[in-house]
């Protein structure tokens, strides 16, 4: 009886990535045991996506040549292969960073999906979070050697909470799994074929579901947004902080991106891999459109604290935690002397004039502004008031005798 459990117990094998060696459980992909490792070993991947099924092998983005197929086949594959869809064999050795010809292949790749991706980043909701955008600076061109007429797509509100940008997208088709697997009805697909594919709804039909919202986590460009963020700030401008909820529908666990109380969106929390988290269950933290689209508040979340971001990323910057501010040495300096230079610098200095309110006068202020000369700026000034704030009465600059 122990040697029959002894022989269905989970086998393990050995594989080695970029002279790294592994073991990993058998059916473990090539990808995933490169995420095992870590680092720029795991390669990039842009279609699969851990929690669902069936993704990937579409992008090629994560293409990785087999020096040594296994110990008792050692022969290298003769091309190269998706190490999203390639499970791994007992002594296989891979290159992934430290083959030319893998490199070479994903700068081609790279060129291909940025044929008719247009040149929007200034202005898109993904810059800072877009793979595709990670992706072309490590492996992109230059310059584009593709002279044909770009596709272009209208832009499509599919719902009320999101809009489909379909010259951005890359065709990954991780939208259409979400909404195959964890929705009850899916409206929308793959039309056409070839170059002319597009995703779209069957006859313009909103998407209306508690879970829609979580295609805008999985798509890795800009094609889904959420209309309530559009173009109202930059994630490195917000704040990232875990928080959670009581909710009937999902986990209620979240990252907020906010501006002091202002919550200006609501998103899954992410893994390293930029994929939603695994709960403690097993189960992917998918998160419902109540708490992503209506709870925009602070007031309506239990805040956990900051949400640990990549030091590497844009976002990180000015989010800086668990540092320690260094001790000021001015007083130290000084030996217990009160400095001037911390004084009102307008009572010190008696060289400015605090009575104009710069913010009142019209074009930029001159020497001459603050001798009461209406014309110093350029603009006919009538509003500086000298000796008032901005809510109270003064006397006018331009007529010395008005009380």
């Amino acid at each position: 009886m122990a040697e029959e459990i002894k022989n269905t117990a989970p086998q393990n094998l050995k594989v080695t990535i970029d002279n790294i060696t592994i073991d990993v459980p058998a059916g473990t992909t090539i990808l995933n045991a490169a995420r095992m490792i870590g680092g720029e070993v795991a390669p990039p991947a842009m279609c699969y996506y851990t929690h669902l099924k069936d993704s990937g092998g579409k992008c090629r983005t994560c293409l990785v040549e087999v020096s040594k197929g296994s110990e008792k086949d050692p022969r290298p594959m003769p091309k190269l292969i998706a190490s999203c869809r390639t499970t791994v064999m007992d002594g296989m050795e891979v290159k992934n960073i430290t083959s030319d010809k893998v490199l070479d292949a994903r700068k081609g790749v790279v060129e291909f999906l940025l044929i008719n991706h247009p040149l929007d980043c200034p202005v898109c909701d993904q810059a800072g979070e877009c793979d595709l955008q990670d992706l072309s600076y490590e492996h992109g061109a230059v310059q584009t050697r593709y002279e044909f007429a770009r596709r272009t797509f209208e832009r499509e509100d599919i719902g009320p909470y999101i809009q489909l940008h379909m010259t951005r997208c890359i065709l990954c088709y991780r939208c259409t799994y979400v909404a195959d697997q964890l929705t009850d009805n899916r409206f929308h697909g793959i039309l056409d074929r070839g170059d002319k594919s597009e995703i779209s709804t069957y006859i313009s039909k909103a998407i209306e579901n508690d879970f829609s919202g979580s295609m805008i986590d999985v798509c890795p460009v800009g094609a889904l947004t959420d209309r309530t963020y559009r173009f109202k700030n930059r994630v490195w401008f917000l704040k990232p902080m875990d928080a959670h909820r009581d909710c009937d529908k999902c986990c209620g666990k979240v990252t907020i991106w906010n501006r002091g109380d202002e919550v200006y969106r609501v998103t899954a929390r992410k893994d390293q891999w930029g994929e939603v988290q695994t709960l403690p269950d097993g189960k992917p933290a998918w998160i419902c459109n109540t708490c992503r689209f209506e709870k925009k508040h602070t007031d309506d979340w239990v805040i956990e604290g900051a949400t640990k971001i990549d030091r590497h990323s844009v976002i990180s910057q000015g989010h800086y935690v668990g540092t320690i501010a260094a001790p000021d040495p001015l007083e130290k300096v000084l030996q217990g002397r009160k400095p001037h230079l911390l004084l009102d610098i307008h009572d010190e200095s008696e060289v400015n004039t605090p009575q104009v309110h710069l913010s009142e006068i019209e074009g930029p202020a001159v020497g001459k502004t603050f001798n009461g000369d209406p014309h110093a700026s350029g603009h006919n000034v009538t509003d500086v008031k000298i000796g008032a704030g901005p809510n109270e009465k003064g006397t006018d600059s331009t007529n010395p005798n008005t009380p």
